[in-house]
């Protein structure tokens, strides 16, 4: 079973950045598109950027022009490099593999805690 392991959230102020990375095992990560979601207290889990094996890239609206999501396959990992953070973008971020905008994995990882707040 592939497992996913999310990392590097924190606490910063509007206006800041955060990179987050998201560690996948298995044969999985380097032959799917793999995508970011969060979500908020009393709110779905949505996509917010995703990736493909190869350059293609999606992002929400609400993130463009400020969060870029990148991989390396030799690493098996994928990153969301978040600018200008603001006070909305709170949420637990997760990672999976995606089709479109769905997730693939039937599971996911425990996740990591953005808090933007000044």
């Amino acid at each position: 079973q592939v497992q996913l392991v999310e990392s590097g959230g924190g606490l910063v102020q509007p206006g800041g950045s955060l990179k987050l990375s998201c560690a996948a095992s298995g044969s999985i990560f380097s032959t799917n598109a793999m995508g970011w979601f969060r979500q908020a207290p009393g709110k779905e889990r949505d996509l917010v950027a995703s990736i493909t094996s190869g350059t293609s890239t999606y992002y929400t609206d609400s993130v463009k022009g400020r969060f870029t999501i990148s991989r390396d396959n030799a690493k098996n990992t994928v990153y969301l490099q978040m600018n200008n953070l603001k006070a909305e973008d709170t949420a637990v971020y997760y990672c999976n593999a995606v089709l479109g905008s769905v997730p693939i994995l039937p599971y996911w990882g425990q996740g990591t805690q953005v808090t933007v707040s000044s």
